[in-house]
């Protein structure tokens, strides 16, 4: 397993704050399941088909393998005008 830095933008950073900024996982979906786990509100979340999610700062999609010092970002929408 890989150790990855976790980051999350707008109300999910609110979900997460108790959330480890360091976690095991070898696919974002993994990351999902473990958060699901103690932290079940920001796991359903996670599940919004409008999430973005970044490794790297890369657009990608949940089965993308993770490598060690990787960094995953949750993107939820953004309005504004």
């Amino acid at each position: 397993m890989c150790e990855v830095k976790l980051k999350f933008f707008g109300y999910l950073s609110d979900l997460s704050e108790e959330v480890p900024t360091v976690l095991s996982a070898t696919t974002p979906t993994q990351i999902r399941s473990k958060l699901a786990i103690k932290f079940p509100k920001l796991a359903s979340e996670l599940h919004s088909p409008s999430l973005l999610l970044a490794v790297n700062k890369i657009i990608v999609n949940w089965d993308e393998p993770l490598e060690d010092g990787d960094e995953v970002a949750f993107l939820p929408p953004v309005t504004g005008g």
